[in-house]
């Protein structure tokens, strides 16, 4: 008889180093915490050591199925979480930074990253975009210790952390329209991806909220009440229906629609988004790691210095000149925070999950310079890990005694 689990061998390593990786990580958390090496760096480490790069423990192909679905499900569980962490109370509490560098940071750094790299390497424009549409969301995962130290300014960590949480929804669209125009999908037509993609995916997301919010019960059904654990079920079921029904006909698209869903959803029913915030941070957290254990994986030198000292530009690029000025511009003339606040934000705008799912997405896609362009969204990430995770601690420290020195 064949064995149950036939067809699937290519499984048995990527599962058991993962949860061998996952029991390490639970028993060294603490001091992860405390070192410049966080625990999603330390998978990326471990995925570097053991994939192509290293002993070849992990055989993993970018464009496979498995992978391509693990950055599917990573999208939708990101997405999904950061979509409802948009609660009115936190706009309305300060919403001035964050929404500033939304929409002048973000697209100015995307802007100027596209024209680094298209005047560094042959990319064509749609493709520089492409770089620049990866590279422009910022990830609180490699600098938390800046976003959770109460003794950062509350209204620092909060603009790190809601920018961090919004931007990944919106580069969303620019990579997904980059992507395909870069693949050219059965020749790319801007306003058709707008009302189709964009606009039946936004509004797949708003009905299937709607119905959402109504349908669950705020207290019991059938004459039981209804526990945390069901809503936090529940809101789960939403997420993946979100993007399972968006891409039926008309085919918007499922991403669009899983934030916009959320967004919706936990402004419409808080209390279904309390319920899922803290009683899924652990399958958000192992699905995350998830992401980071193959995206080490994968990395080998040929594939991060393909375009050789010209990805290493970009990178620094983006890092020491992209953000800062995008930050500096974006904030010029407000007085919520000093120069040395507004330094501090331009240098906390690490490269993490996101960009590593969108690359991933990309690798996928079909475009001819997939490979080229996820490797220099690749390298820029790994040069954040090891300069952020650095500076993680001390940052944190310095702005915490200027706080206190100010008070």
């Amino acid at each position: 008889m064949q064995p149950l689990a036939a067809g699937i061998e290519f499984l048995d390593a990527p599962v058991a180093v993962f949860g061998l990786l996952l029991v390490a990580g639970a028993l060294v958390a603490g001091i992860a915490r405390r070192s410049f090496l966080s625990l999603a760096a330390a998978f990326v480490v471990a995925g570097l050591v053991l994939g192509r790069a290293g002993f070849g423990a992990l055989e993993l192909d970018p464009s496979s199925d498995f992978v391509q679905g693990l950055a599917v499900i990573a999208l939708i569980l990101i997405l999904f979480r950061d979509g409802l962490e948009v609660e009115t109370e936190m706009l309305q509490a300060a919403w001035h930074l964050p929404f500033r560098k939304l929409v002048l940071a973000m697209p100015l750094t995307a802007a100027l990253v596209a024209l680094a790299t298209h005047a560094l390497t042959d990319l064509d424009w749609t493709e520089s975009f492409l770089v620049g549409a990866l590279l422009s969301p910022t990830d609180p995962v490699l600098s938390s210790t800046v976003v959770t130290n109460p003794r950062v300014p509350r209204v620092i960590r909060h603009s790190l952390n809601l920018e961090s949480g919004l931007n990944d929804g919106l580069a969303l669209p620019a990579v997904l329209a980059f992507t395909a125009a870069a693949a050219d999908e059965e020749g790319f037509v801007w306003w058709k991806f707008v009302l189709q993609d964009v606009g039946a995916g936004l509004l797949t997301g708003l009905v299937i909220a709607f119905l959402a919010s109504r349908l669950m019960p705020r207290k019991s059904a059938l004459g039981h009440e209804i526990s945390p654990h069901q809503k936090a079920l529940y809101a789960l079921g939403v997420a993946f229906a979100a993007y399972g029904l968006a891409v039926l006909p008309p085919e918007g698209n499922g991403f669009i629609s899983v934030f916009v869903c959320a967004i919706a959803l936990g402004i419409w029913r808080p209390d279904i988004r309390h319920c899922f915030e803290t009683r899924s941070e652990d399958v958000v957290e192992v699905v995350k790691l998830g992401v980071f254990l193959v995206f080490g994986a994968i990395l080998t030198a040929d594939f991060l210095f393909e375009d050789g000292w010209a990805a290493v530009a970009i990178a620094v690029f983006t890092l020491l000149v992209a953000r800062p000025i995008a930050v500096f511009v974006s904030l010029a003339g407000t007085r919520q925070v000093d120069l040395a606040g507004k330094a501090f934000m331009a240098w906390f705008g690490p490269k993490g999950v996101a960009t590593m799912t969108f690359a991933l997405f990309v690798l996928g896609s079909g475009a001819s310079n997939a490979a080229r362009i996820a490797g220099i969204a690749a390298l820029a990430v790994v040069i954040s890990i090891i300069l952020h995770g650095l500076s993680d601690h001390p940052g944190a420290e310095w702005m915490a005694r200027r706080a206190a020195e100010a008070a």
